[in-house]
């Protein structure tokens, strides 16, 4: 029963787990979507700029997420040239709204998953690509019959890392989010709120929810990732 009562959550830190798995899903579904066509472009250009865009790519592994975040607070701020000029056009500007923590999340996360989508694109045999378009299967056609079969296993990887990172993400969201209930405040958020407030048992019940939820997605993923992984027979 202690046990029980322990995890016995409150509406608001509901609102807060609601919240985060929101960003997150949505933080994923346009990384794979939008990040896709830029892993093949960095899988197999032979461009001057593909250190340049490598380097962009991988830059949130070693800024600071404060960094980052007050950069974004600038520009989709009310002062800054995305958020004024949407201001200018009657619009509401980005900062602390859902749309911006997300639009944050995007960049941040943008290297977990580019790189296993890349690794997977560079890494996949070329002649059944090269049959298929020889047999006269279009570009979308050999993309979900062929590529996306091969790749599966960088786009598993990108998808469950990227939706794993999400949740726990603080810096970014804390910057140019603050903590709105409903629309900024996530867990990580509500955790840093707790222990602010001294509320040190609301906080370990949030941290250990979401120790719980990495855990398992994570369990999941290397449970699943051998069978990915292993080589398709075509």
């Amino acid at each position: 029963m202690e046990f029980m009562d322990f995890f016995a959550i409150t509406p608001a830190e509901l609102q807060a787990l609601w919240l985060t798995f929101k960003l997150a899903f949505y933080t994923t579904l346009i990384l794979i979507v939008f990040g896709a066509p830029l892993a093949w472009w960095l899988a197999f250009t032979q461009s001057r700029w593909e250190t340049v865009v490598s380097a962009l790519v991988a830059l949130p592994l070693v800024l600071p997420p404060t960094v980052l975040g007050f950069y974004l607070l600038i520009i989709l701020g009310p002062y800054g040239w995305v958020g004024g000029t949407m201001e200018a056009m009657g619009m509401e500007h980005l900062a602390f709204s859902f749309t911006g923590i997300l639009i944050g999340s995007i960049i941040f996360s943008l290297p977990f998953a580019i790189q296993p989508m890349r690794e997977g694109f560079a890494s996949m045999p070329r002649n059944p690509i090269l049959a298929a378009a020889t047999l006269g299967a279009g570009p979308i056609d050999r993309f979900f019959t062929v590529i996306l079969p091969l790749a599966r296993g960088g786009f598993f990887t990108a998808i469950v890392i990227s939706f794993a990172h999400t949740l726990g993400e603080f810096g970014v969201i804390a910057m140019m989010g603050g903590s709105i209930p409903g629309e900024t405040k996530v867990v990580s958020i509500a955790i840093y709120d707790y222990t602010q407030g001294m509320d040190y048992a609301a906080a370990h019940r949030l941290s250990a929810i979401l120790l719980i939820l990495s855990f398992m997605i994570l369990a999941v993923f290397y449970a699943l990732n051998r069978r990915f992984m292993a080589p398709l027979k075509l």
